[in-house]
């Protein structure tokens, strides 16, 4: 394992639960949290939204690549990077070496977590089917990239932190 660099970085589909456990991990931790999403949000003043629809999504995975490398290089606490940047296989490569979790969810409590977050540009229209889509597509590549996976489906929050946790020391040994 890398000896620098975030503690765990957490991947996986929109509605898995990174930005939220990521948080919640880090509190527990005492260390601070850093979603690349928001960072690309604050470097551009624009939100991811805007960014695919008045640039497109291949500069949005420019940025998305940059702040990736970039948070990977100087975050030594809970990293949640976005659901498509494993797409990049400079992403999965400077993935490499890190502990990466990667967060599961099925399409039901995905759904359920979305209902709340209708900033997410891939998602538009058959929000279930395009869900369905990109999970398969990604899902590999999570799978890929992580040391382990927890499955969020029905956990609490802070149920999902102890999964987090509890996989990443059975990881370990």
């Amino acid at each position: 394992m890398i000896e620098h660099g975030p503690r765990v970085v957490l991947v996986g589909p929109p509605g898995s639960g990174k930005s939220t456990i990521g948080r919640r991990l880090a509190e527990r931790w005492g260390v601070r949290f850093r979603d690349t999403d928001l960072d690309i949000e604050r470097s551009t003043g624009r939100s991811i939204s805007d960014l695919f629809v008045e640039q497109g999504e291949e500069h949005f995975r420019t940025l998305e690549r940059q702040a990736v490398t970039t948070a990977l290089a100087e975050h030594q606490g809970v990293l949640a990077i976005g659901g498509g940047a494993v797409m990049s296989e400079q992403v999965r490569q400077a993935l490499g070496g890190h502990r990466v979790v990667s967060l599961d969810v099925g399409l039901a409590a995905a759904m359920q977590r979305l209902q709340m977050n209708r900033s997410r540009p891939l998602l538009v229209g058959n929000v279930r089917g395009r869900w369905q889509e990109l999970a398969d597509e990604r899902r590999p590549l999570y799978v890929e990239v992580a040391t382990t996976s927890v499955l969020t489906d029905g956990l609490t929050i802070n149920q999902a932190v102890d999964a987090v946790e509890l996989a990443l020391n059975q990881a370990v040994s």
